[in-house]
């Protein structure tokens, strides 16, 4: 089975390819030639998820599955959500800037309850499939750690008392939210597979 993963990130694709294995081949958009700037413009991470996936299909019409992941903090109002990665700058990703506006935000906050939220959307032939991974826990108080990216330094899981970047980039893709999404994701397409 061949299928296109509607991204460029190295780091995602390793860790998709990781989890699949070997009976699933993982293409990515520049393995297909796609090298667009798609839009995500959904409120919500279904419709960001969507939007990449039915972009490949009805363009370069290949199988496809994209992703959006959200911190949803709970002080926050659910916040920064769909807008996770350009917290800070509204055009650009810029992630130390993004954790500090974060910890701004929750200073002084007694409430530091957050989750992170992976939704999977998939296009195989004409049927579309949602799979959706979630890690509750809270924010730290100050950044602990030195190993993975974006907010891991400020993340804890539930009942681990460390942050992502604390527990290693291993122990993370175990139990992420993206891990989760995924291996709903390899489940199914291992069961439709003829």
């Amino acid at each position: 089975m061949q299928i296109v993963f509607a991204t460029n990130n190295a780091h995602k694709l390793a860790e998709i390819r990781a989890i699949l294995g070997r009976d699933i081949e993982i293409l990515s958009l520049a393995d297909i030639g796609c090298h667009d700037d798609i839009p995500e413009t959904a409120d919500t991470l279904e419709g960001n998820a969507l939007i990449k996936a039915r972009w490949v299909k009805q363009r370069y019409g290949h199988d496809c599955f994209a992703d959006d992941t959200g911190l949803e903090v709970q002080a926050l109002g659910g916040g920064p959500g769909v807008h996770t990665a350009r917290y800070a700058y509204p055009d650009r990703h810029d992630p130390e800037a993004n954790t500090r506006k974060l910890l701004a935000e929750l200073s002084g906050s007694d409430n530091r309850a957050a989750r992170f939220r992976t939704v999977i959307a998939l296009i195989q032939g004409n049927e579309e499939h949602l799979f959706e991974g979630i890690v509750e826990g809270e924010i730290a108080t100050e950044e602990r750690g030195t190993e993975g990216f974006g907010y891991d330094p400020v993340f804890v899981p539930e009942q681990l008392g460390q942050t992502f970047a604390e527990l290693g980039v291993e122990v993370k893709n175990g139990i992420s939210h993206r891990a989760r999404a995924v291996s709903r994701l390899a489940a199914y397409l291992r069961s439709a597979r003829p």
